[in-house]
């Protein structure tokens, strides 16, 4: 005995389809109402269940599992290849060259140990102007505390000159 299909609208009833049946009956839901929510719903998803869009995703998707059963199928050769070293296969050299590729190499390594440094400069670039301002009136702000410094120190050795004078005063007992 095949089961029954609960979106077949031939068999009895569901709550769903009582309910809406009741309501149209009342008249608090008319016909027309549901059949142009039902359209705005049609319009809302088009683009999502139009075949056209459909078969591209299924295209798609079909394309993506072709590659992944084929990237299975040479699972076993891509694990030998990426366990296999590299070295000497990539770059063979004559002997006579050796030697400037391990300067090359000291170059490389300190290029990428200094790589950090460089790309902090290179992200400040932009925010050079700002900077130099930012600087220019922290010096400016330093010239302007050294000069009442300048100016509180010979304010004190003035007030040391006299407390000396007054001091020169007061007879010793």
């Amino acid at each position: 005995m095949a089961a029954a299909n609960p979106w077949d609208p031939a068999l009895e009833p569901n709550a769903a389809g009582l309910l809406l049946g009741h309501l149209v009956a009342s008249g608090m839901v008319t016909q027309k109402s549901l059949e142009i929510e039902l359209l705005e719903l049609e319009k809302e998803t088009a683009d999502v269940v139009h075949p056209f869009y459909l078969a591209q995703k299924c295209h798609t998707l079909q394309s993506t599992n072709t590659h992944l059963e084929a990237v299975l199928k040479k699972k076993r050769s891509l694990r030998q290849r990426l366990l296999k070293p590299m070295c000497q296969e990539n770059l063979p050299m004559e002997a006579v060259y050796h030697r400037y590729m391990v300067h090359l190499l000291q170059l490389a390594v300190t290029f990428i140990e200094k790589l950090e440094t460089h790309l902090e400069t290179v992200r400040n670039i932009p925010h050079l102007d700002e900077n130099l301002k930012k600087m220019s009136k922290a010096l400016a702000k330093m010239d302007i505390l050294v000069h009442e410094t300048e100016e509180l120190a010979e304010n004190i050795l003035k007030w040391r000159e006299q407390q000396k004078e007054v001091s020169s005063w007061i007879p010793k007992s």
